[in-house]
């Protein structure tokens, strides 16, 4: 048994997102108000995040990862980028989408706790990927470098971007910056996944300056969706008066900005692997 899977300090972290996890999903399940996709999506975050966090402790609690056919460091670095993803978005949409002003009853007051609980469950997974990111200097999994953990991060980004696609199939200039994100997002779909299961060894040519291709291409389709989307999405349109939680144009508006996000990331990506490979 290994105990330092509870003492050190990313078992801590762990331990708290277990805790404060499971203490969101069960206020909100006491409530029975999380219907609908939003509160379908932050229910299976708190529980998801809550499950794998356990398993993973586990693990390393009996020291069985090398047992598995898979890079363990690679793992628990992108689990833990994405959980802090996944819950800091459900800590902005729990509260947005249900909690409602004045929140003077104890239904209410079991939300807000409950929002609560999931900010600060994202404090803890947050704590726990800095604790593991790679130093400068450091020979550690990639993953858990600055270009792996952004790696996760355009991977989610470009998940929330198709969760927001609507009325795109009339405009084809709207089409290419859908081709663009699903491109994009395969590819780095694939290099986690290849990473994980200790796959990249065997491309025969030089992994580094594939990435840094990759992400040089991967800047430039992006920088033209983020000036095409807007421009087809918005051209000759204001938003309408009775633009609902899930108008059109809200949603286009939300895409515009996930494409900065990602264009942004994509920039910083290719600036670290740049420097890693060649200076």
């Amino acid at each position: 048994v290994n105990h330092r899977a509870l003492t050190s300090w990313v078992g801590i972290a762990r331990l708290l997102a277990i805790v404060l996890s499971c203490l969101a999903f069960s206020l909100v399940a006491s409530t029975g108000d999380f219907g609908g996709s939003y509160g379908t999506w932050c229910m299976f975050t708190w529980c998801f995040c809550f499950s794998v966090t356990l398993l993973v402790l586990l693990v390393e609690l009996l020291e069985l990862y090398p047992m598995l056919p898979l890079s363990w460091d690679d793992f628990t670095s992108a689990f833990s980028m994405l959980a802090a993803l996944m819950v800091f978005t459900s800590s902005v949409v729990f509260p947005a989408t249900f909690i409602n002003s004045p929140c003077n009853t104890s239904y209410c007051a079991r939300q807000a706790v409950a929002t609560t609980a999931s900010c600060l469950c994202f404090l803890a997974y947050a704590v726990e990927v800095g604790l593991t990111r790679a130093k400068p200097g450091d020979i550690s999994s990639f993953l858990s470098t600055v270009p792996g953990l952004l790696k996760v991060f355009e991977a989610y980004v470009a998940c929330l971007i198709f969760s927001l696609l609507d009325e795109y199939g009339k405009e084809p200039g709207l089409m290419w910056c859908v081709a663009v994100y699903s491109i994009c997002f395969i590819f780095t779909f694939l290099i986690i996944i290849f990473t994980i299961g200790r796959c990249l060894t065997y491309i025969p040519c030089s992994l580094e300056k594939v990435l840094v291709g990759y992400n040089f291409l991967a800047l430039i389709m992006y920088i033209t969706a983020t000036v095409i989307w807007p421009l087809y999405s918005f051209r000759g349109r204001g938003r309408p008066q009775n633009c609902g939680r899930s108008c059109s144009w809200d949603r286009h508006l939300g895409v515009t900005f996930l494409t900065i996000f990602n264009l942004i990331a994509y920039l910083v990506d290719l600036v670290y692997s740049t420097r890693m490979v060649f200076i």
